[in-house]
């Protein structure tokens, strides 16, 4: 798997404060670009949504993301698959991302994604084989106290990406970041307690 970052993830249970009123809500995704980073802040441009204050908390959790191909994906690995539905009721994928052994368990389970008429799967592979389109896999996942399992074919289009543990030094300016699940905050800033650097999502 090559190591070459494509971005930076910061991810679930981020405490967040933006500085736009167009994001007065809780529970945001922010999107963006660093711009400079100042001691524990840094400020991301952020689409529309302008610049924000990021600050990150003593114990932050930052997962860059690297690219990957079919080969990677592996039994037992803990992958997310957002993908199309096809007539004989497999999912189509259109992007993969393993996970990294620390982020195992998130988001577990089946359910529609945020573009039209697709689903995202997070789940454990239990098999793969190959198929003329790609690479066909059987995964496994848990949510409450129901169980399930997709058949996902990967067709060689398909983007592949993986998540690896990172660290601050990745968080400088030109990088492409991405915070999940950020709360607003009363003042004009983002305490991040989890990260990482993404781009393309």
């Amino acid at each position: 798997m090559t190591r070459q970052a494509v971005g930076i993830l910061l991810g679930a249970a981020c405490a967040a404060a933006v500085v736009s009123a167009a994001w007065a809500q809780q529970n945001i995704r922010v999107r963006g670009t660093i711009e400079r980073v100042d001691g524990p802040t840094f400020v991301v441009r952020a689409g529309e949504a302008g610049e924000m204050k990021v600050n990150l908390a003593d114990k932050v959790g930052i997962f860059g993301v690297v690219k990957a191909t079919l080969a990677d994906i592996k039994p037992g690995a803990f992958i997310g698959v957002g993908a199309t539905p096809q007539p004989d009721g497999s999912q189509r994928a259109i992007q993969v991302t393993i996970f990294a052994d620390s982020q195992r368990g998130t988001g577990e389970g089946h359910r529609p994604w945020d573009r039209p008429n697709t689903t995202m799967t997070n789940a454990t592979v239990e098999t793969t084989a190959g198929a003329v389109e790609g690479r066909t896999l059987t995964v496994k996942y848990k949510a409450g106290e129901r169980t399930g399992e997709q058949k996902i074919v990967v067709p060689p289009d398909a983007t592949v990406r993986a998540y690896v543990v990172s660290d601050r030094s990745e968080l400088k300016p030109g990088a492409n970041i991405v915070i999940m699940n950020a709360t607003k905050k009363p003042v004009d800033e983002i305490l991040a307690r989890r990260a990482g650097r993404g781009a393309g999502w």
